[in-house]
């Protein structure tokens, strides 16, 4: 490393002077109480944008979750602004970056201190629930923000796992996805007067991938093809690339054997089937107890994951296949059934949006937006660019911390803390697979320079640690 990286130190005191000043309103008028939604939220585990059917995937089918768009709304363009779990899922959480929110990596808890949407549904009235996965460092007992809670320490188990229900500990047996959806539906359903906030948090799709009994030899015999940039030569691409990926991410040898290669992708598939059923049982609930259309519910992953591309498996890396998350939203007093959203939409987007339909402040420290006037056809004034990060972690430590910027055209990196910082530039409209590096191509010295200045206003807007 050079002197350009910064320390976990500054890492976390910046996030901790981010975390004061909360401000919130409590709706406590009970005619606005009445028009208040629901909230559900099914996020998923290394699920990619394209990992879906109503997104064009040849053969994997999820209906349930196709439903979802089809009476309400496909994000064309979703991504994260860090594409790892726990990072993620605190700007899921918070509406913030990695380093504003202080989850930078796996292994670092998340500070309650720190408001998230469910903590300020809760303090507005709102009955609140998670359910599924946590994975920030080894917390699986109750947070703040929660009345119910049912999750499990780090990535848990498919079968016959571990749970903390409500701070007890417990030895379940059966398949953790039917199992965190029958306890969604059990909380569901359980009596109450006021608003609810469901969070349910699966732990598929994360590998290994063991699809539950009933699916393991759904689709054999499909024909399973190698995506085109799997032969990347990566020529052009910053050394610490070309050097290629540790090992222990291709464990079962699926980028050099082609009946694994099968195997990977056919699990992987089969591993979500399980996810589709239970967001069909969780509609169906929502129906049986007369809420489903004052509901408002999202469906999204929490990064995207290779799956060849570039040589690769796993995420981490700005490209597109790491970064773009599958996400649809369904509430039909304000979306219209087939709605189709080309606007780029964050992750931490969603904290400051189900706020905005509580008819709640959003907290201060915030740095997403609201997405609700793309839901109506309003794009004006909306994002053109945006900065994603990522920071080196302890044991995957080949891949260096990354800042860069993206917009509807241009992708941007750099890498911080390999010597020279080397970057990369890519031109999406013509290399949508992102194989040839433009940063040293004179043609676009202006278009290096506009994104350079990009990421330069970005970082500053952002309080994008100056160590970095």
């Amino acid at each position: 490393m050079t002197d350009r990286s910064f320390t976990r130190r500054q890492f976390l005191a910046g996030a901790g002077a981010a975390a004061v000043s909360l401000p919130f309103i409590n709706l406590t008028d009970s005619s606005a109480a009445e028009q208040r939604p629901n909230f559900v939220f099914i996020l998923t585990d290394d699920q990619r944008f394209d990992a879906l059917s109503c997104m064009g995937h040849p053969f994997l089918r999820t209906p349930n979750i196709d439903r979802i768009a089809r009476e309400g709304a496909l994000f064309r363009n979703a991504f994260v602004t860090t594409a790892l779990c726990a990072p993620s899922r605190g700007s899921f959480l918070t509406g913030r970056y990695a380093h504003s929110h202080g989850v930078p990596d796996n292994a670092t808890m998340f500070d309650d201190s720190i408001p998230t949407f469910p903590s300020v549904l809760q303090e507005a009235g709102y009955d609140t629930a998670f359910i599924g996965k946590w994975h920030m460092a080894g917390q699986d007992g109750p947070r703040r923000g929660f009345n119910h809670w049912f999750s499990f320490k780090g990535q848990g188990a498919y079968y016959n796992p571990a749970v903390n229900d409500n701070g007890e500990h417990k030895k379940l047996s059966g398949y953790m996805t039917d199992i965190l959806t029958n306890r969604a539906l059990d909380w569901l359903k359980q009596p109450r007067t006021g608003p609810f906030c469901l969070y349910l948090s699966h732990k598929a799709v994360h590998g290994p991938f063991e699809p539950a009994v009933r699916h393991r030899k759904l689709y054999s015999g499909v024909k399973i093809d190698r995506p085109e940039s799997m032969t990347d030569t990566l020529e052009g691409k910053p050394a610490w690339i070309r050097r290629g990926m540790e090992p222990r991410h291709d464990s079962k040898g699926a980028l050099t054997n082609p009946e694994k290669f099968d195997e990977l992708i056919l699990d992987y598939c089969r591993t979500l089937v399980a996810v589709d059923e239970g967001v069909g049982r969780v509609l169906d609930t929502l129906e049986e107890i007369g809420q489903l259309d004052n509901t408002v519910v999202v469906f999204a992953g929490d990064n995207g994951y290779f799956l060849g591309e570039h040589g690769r498996v796993d995420k981490r890396l700005m490209y597109e296949e790491s970064i773009r998350i599958p996400m649809v939203m369904r509430y039909p007093k304000a979306i219209k059934p087939g709605t189709e959203v080309e606007g780029m939409v964050l992750n931490i987007d969603l904290c400051p949006t189900f706020l905005d339909y509580a008819g709640v402040k959003a907290p201060d420290g915030v740095q997403g937006r609201s997405f609700r006037p793309l839901l109506q056809g309003k794009t004006r004034g909306w994002r053109r660019d945006w900065m994603y990060e990522y920071f080196r972690e302890k044991g995957y430590n080949w891949t260096p911390d990354t800042v860069g910027v993206r917009t509807e055209r241009w992708k941007y990196i750099e890498y911080l803390d390999e010597e020279g910082v080397p970057c990369e530039l890519y031109d999406l409209k013509n290399d949508p697979m992102e194989l040839r590096n433009l940063v040293d191509d004179p043609k676009h010295v202006g278009v290096l320079a506009d994104m350079r200045s990009r990421l330069k206003r970005l970082r500053e807007e952002t309080g994008y640690p100056s160590g970095g």
